[in-house]
């Protein structure tokens, strides 16, 4: 005769958390910055995604750093002028 096994949990039923399920998504605005094709944040306005990427592509110049304008479907691709 096999033996039954029981398990309790600690937290009520009704309290129970809901599982998390992958990783946490940026906040959706309109300019997204995009390192390497991976969104990293989002911005509200063209400048604020700018200052960012570019701030990135100074100190890492090798990656590929975008911003992508979600409203327009376009793509634009920062470079930095060599120094």
């Amino acid at each position: 005769m096999a033996a039954k096994i029981t398990v309790k949990s600690k937290e009520p039923a009704d309290e129970v958390a809901p599982p998390k399920l992958g990783q946490s998504r940026p906040a959706l605005g309109r300019f997204r910055l995009q390192v390497d094709r991976q969104t990293k944040k989002a911005f509200d306005t063209a400048e604020e995604a700018e200052t960012a990427g570019l701030a990135i592509k100074k100190a890492y110049p090798i990656v590929q750093v975008s911003i992508y304008d979600s409203e327009k479907s376009a793509q634009k691709i920062l470079e930095v002028a060599p120094e």
